[in-house]
């Protein structure tokens, strides 16, 4: 069954190199984790799967790699700097502080209900652009990725002649500054998204807001998570953000509880309108506009009436590192063998995998069986599906273990019957492939090693 308790998801982050507290040798930066040798095979993993489904099995849409480092006017517009604010309260007994919609009414540091009033507290990072610090030269990590695609609009609309309906899809970092970075990697202060930004005509933005909910739960459940614990939630008009006309949080049932994995909203024209009014009262859009006729910058020309109209927006938006989270949690599985041992699993799916075999030689001191060992492990590296490990420990019933923790699929064992050293002639240039979650292995020609793999890792 899935992990328990986040403790567990933790322990075996740390111990095998998945994750590791930020800054950890100076006593950690609260709400920073570093991915491990096998954390960032497992990220890159998930955003080649969300990037391969999204850009290139479809043909509605475009990428996009927009600059972290933000204009203060792009946050002022779009209503980050008045609106992206959490309420911050502080103890008056052990003067700690805490979100106020977190904690209930009582501090959990010390149990007192003795706190102040909520006020607003901005959670985008400011920095200084240029050597001069001064009210014009700050700017923002940009707490999105949504505003590099909305201002790129006029640009990738001119380079690519697309029409309704596309979508600009982005994976990147984003900046909060947490009041109360929580749960490993489900909350932190600097994470990377995975958004699509998807422009449609007005009219026909709710029917396309129902089939991106349910084509993002479909992806969630290809990737492994189960449909017990995904939970799709309407959030109520009253707690919609400034900007959505609606919106359905996938939720996943994560260790801790049941929180949103994804979002999916129904901006309308908000951003787009934003940025095309502050155009105007800036003076921008008549020198950037080429048709004098359109009113708004950020519009496209509808192909039907030849009208300029600004299009609704329907975005996707997912965390990779709550993913990351949601996909260890599901594959995390602990059994009893018939011996009474115990082992521990990562049933990840194979194309997440961060290793896709381990190729390990039974005798560590044979020349011509570690030789051996190389080749193979070199020639399925070359197959081009993904990491393969070479695996010199000299205990083969460990190196299983490790590679089940780490959800390794394949086990390729390289023996004295491959290099022909046995009494079995017949069986020169076969290992043997042991299947991490059946255990169960068998005897395969080398020359069929590749594609075995490669059939399997879909």
């Amino acid at each position: 069954m899935p992990a328990q308790s986040m403790d567990e998801i933790v322990s075996l982050c740390k111990r095998r190199g998945f994750i590791f507290p930020g800054s950890d040798i100076y006593g950690g930066l609260q709400g920073t984790y570093d991915y491990g040798p096998l954390g960032v095979e497992l990220k890159n993993n998930l955003k080649a799967a969300w990037w391969k489904a999204n850009v290139y099995e479809r043909d509605d849409m475009e990428g996009l790699d927009a600059s972290i480092l933000t204009h203060k006017l792009v946050l002022r517009h779009s209503g980050h700097e008045a609106t992206f604010a959490d309420p911050l309260v502080d103890c008056k007994n052990c003067n700690s502080r805490w979100r106020a919609d977190h904690i209930g009414g009582e501090c959990p540091n010390c149990g007192s209900t003795d706190l102040t009033e909520p006020r607003p507290f901005n959670m985008m990072f400011k920095t200084v652009v240029g050597p001069i610090e001064d009210e014009e030269s700050y700017a923002y990590l940009r707490p999105e990725t949504a505003q590099g695609i909305f201002v790129n609009f006029k640009n990738i609309l001119d380079s690519t002649s697309r029409r309704l309906p596309f979508g600009i899809a982005q994976i990147g970092k984003a900046f909060r500054n947490e009041i109360t970075p929580r749960n490993f990697i489900f909350r932190v202060r600097e994470f990377e998204q995975m958004e699509i930004e998807f422009f449609v005509k007005p009219g026909t933005d709710e029917e396309w807001h129902q089939r991106w909910v349910e084509a993002r739960l479909a992806w969630w459940r290809e990737q492994g998570l189960s449909s017990d614990n995904l939970v799709p939630y309407r959030v109520p008009t009253a707690d919609l953000s400034h900007y959505s006309k609606a919106t359905v949080d996938i939720q996943y049932r994560f260790p801790h509880g049941l929180e949103e994995l994804e979002g999916v909203a129904n901006r309308t024209d908000f951003d787009l309108g934003s940025h095309s009014k502050a155009q105007s009262e800036l003076g921008i859009s008549a020198k950037v506009m080429e048709n004098e006729d359109s009113t708004a910058k950020l519009a496209i020309q509808d192909a039907e009436s030849g009208k300029w109209i600004v299009p609704f927006v329907i975005e996707p938006s997912t965390g990779v590192d709550r993913g990351v989270l949601a996909v260890l949690s599901e594959a995390f599985t602990k059994e009893k063998l018939d011996s009474g041992e115990e082992r521990i699993v990562l049933k990840l799916k194979p194309h997440l995998s961060p290793i896709k075999v381990a190729v390990i030689p039974l005798a560590r001191n044979k020349p011509e069986i570690t030789e051996k060992a190389k080749a193979i492990k070199k020639e399925l590296q070359s197959a081009g599906f993904g990491r393969v490990f070479y695996e010199d420990t000299g205990n083969i019933g460990k190196a299983y273990r490790r590679h089940d923790e780490v959800g390794t699929p394949f086990c390729v064992t390289v023996d004295y019957e491959t290099v022909g050293k046995s009494d079995k002639p017949e069986l020169t240039d076969t290992v043997t492939v042991r299947d991490r979650d059946s255990m169960k292995q068998e005897r395969l020609h080398t020359g069929e090693l590749a594609q075995y793999v490669q059939e399997r890792l879909k």
